[in-house]
Parts: C-alpha cells; structure tokens; sequence
C-alpha cells in the first residue's frame, strides 16, 4: 500500500487501559469532517491553513500524505489540536466550547413586536441560536405580515400566556412549561395574551 492509495489508513494506538491494539482512522476523511463542521469551502480552509487547495484537496482525498508541518498548519486553521487529527470523533468532542450568559446580561435587541436577549454570543460559527424575548406585541395585526426564517425552532413559554400563530395550523395557546418545535420557514407570529409581557426562550437552528 503506498502513500498515494486513496484508502491509505493511518493506525493509532486505543486510549485507556491495556489494550493496545490498533484502530483504523482515514485521515482524509476526519480533515473533511472537522472542515465541514466549520462549514467552511476547501479554499476557505486552505487559506485559513496556509496550504494550496490543491494540497487541502488530496489530503481529504488520502492522495497525499500530510508532513508534520502541514499537520500542525491544519491542525491550526481547523483551531484545534494536532492530537485531535487523530481522535475518531466518538471519542471525544472536536473542541470544548462553552459559553456562560448570567442572567440579564445578553446582548438585547429590541423591536416593536419583540424584545430580544442574545445568549451565547461569545461562541462563532454556533449550529443553534438561543435567545429570551419579551412578547410586546398584543394582536397580529402589530406584525408586517408572517415571520419566515432558515431552519427549525424550539419555543418554551417561561411566564405568561402566549398565542403561537403559524401559517398551516390553527392558533395555540401556550402557558408556562409548554413548548413547540416547528419548521422556521413556515409562517409564524408570537403574541402575549397576559397581562404582563409574557417571556420565552427561542432556540434557532442555523444548519
């Protein structure tokens, strides 16, 4: 098997206990797995590795075997480390990103329909978009028509009583401790129907 088989597997000893018998783990295929976890291009992480695409490109395709150096510039513009190149993702996560918002302290953004607290705004490149709004609005005829956005939504009512409106269903109504999951790119509305501002936490998927 030379270096230029595509299906050219790099061994590396199991982790813990006595075992040491090696697992198989195609280098290629992991760099193109931790490249679209970022959802970057081939020329996006190239360019952020300093390598040539061309180079980026045979590396994922297992037509070239990487130098140490190359490893570490990878390893670098993935913003990982040398050593997780070469840990099968169920082994472990990529990275261990955390993000700690105290209570009032998100970015707030308001609008006249809602006022919205951004968490976790110290994470990039997040899958997930979780943020508090206060539901201002009080009838549907306060929106400029339906909310569309990308990808799926979490809701869950944290005070107050809410009417979540969406384009194929009937109204509902939504107390404390209810939730709804529903696809984003259908048309939907959120109003209080308490006395008080009613609280939500939303969640939005960004994939």
């Amino acid at each position: 098997m030379t270096d230029h088989d595509p299906k050219r597997l790099i061994r590396i000893a199991r982790e813990g206990g006595g075992d040491d018998s090696p697992e198989p783990l195609n280098l290629g295929e992991r760099v193109r797995e931790l490249r679209k976890a970022q959802g970057w291009t081939l020329e996006q992480a190239a360019k952020r590795a300093g390598l040539a695409r061309s180079t980026l490109s045979k590396i994922e395709n297992g037509q070239m075997s990487p130098t140490y150096d190359a490893l570490k510039k990878l390893a670098l513009g993935l913003e990982i480390s040398v050593p997780q190149l070469f840990t099968p993702p169920e082994r472990g996560q990529v990275n261990g990103r955390l993000a700690l918002t105290r209570s009032g302290s998100g970015h707030a953004h308001a609008t006249t329909t809602y006022e919205h607290e951004l968490l976790a705004e110290t994470l990039t490149k997040k899958s997930m978009l979780p943020y508090r709004a206060r539901i201002r609005a009080r009838a549907m005829e306060e929106f400029e028509g339906w909310v569309r956005h990308d990808g799926e939504e979490f809701l869950y009512v944290l005070t107050g009583v809410v009417r979540l409106y969406t384009e194929f269903y009937e109204p509902f109504e939504m107390r404390r401790g209810d939730s709804a999951y529903y696809d984003a790119t259908m048309g939907h509305n959120v109003i209080s129907i308490s006395e008080e501002d009613a609280t939500i936490l939303w969640v939005t998927s960004l994939t």
